[in-house]
């Protein structure tokens, strides 16, 4: 089985590869509305592939990992708790934790480019805080 560093690294990669795929923001209101839902599953998996990282920290300082309805929400407040994330991290991963749930839960003809510009703007910013906080919270391969 692999240790932390390889899980963690194996996620950060799958991450690069998403954000390779996402257009710049200027593009948004050019796509169509096949091209807006693959942006739209992107962003969802940039933010599961930071989850499934912040689940094998919390999960590797022996933390139990929160259960119910509100998990996902919860995992990031003990993430924040346990100085795996700052404050600022997990307050940007948290806008992708919403449109996580919106996305599940949505049509994909219910997406606007405008509710993505924000998400797609920040993206970066969010990606480079949380490797921080990873650089931080456990060493990297």
């Amino acid at each position: 089985m692999a240790d932390l560093g390889e899980k963690v690294a194996a996620e950060i990669e799958n991450i690069d590869s998403v954000l390779a795929l996402i257009p710049p923001v200027d593009a948004l209101p050019d796509l169509s509305e096949l091209e807006l839902a693959g942006v739209a599953a992107l962003i969802h998996s940039f933010y599961n592939g930071v989850e499934n990282v912040v689940k094998q920290l919390v999960q590797a300082r022996g933390i139990a990992l929160p259960m119910g309805e509100s998990w996902h929400k919860e995992l990031i407040q003990t993430a924040a708790e346990a100085g795996i994330l700052s404050e600022a991290t997990s307050q940007g991963v948290r806008e992708y934790l919403a449109f996580r749930h919106f996305f599940a839960h949505a049509y994909a003809f219910d997406l606007d480019p405008e509710r993505l510009e924000p998400l797609v703007a920040n993206l970066a910013s969010v990606d480079e805080q949380f490797r921080s906080d990873l650089c931080r919270a456990t060493p990297m391969p």
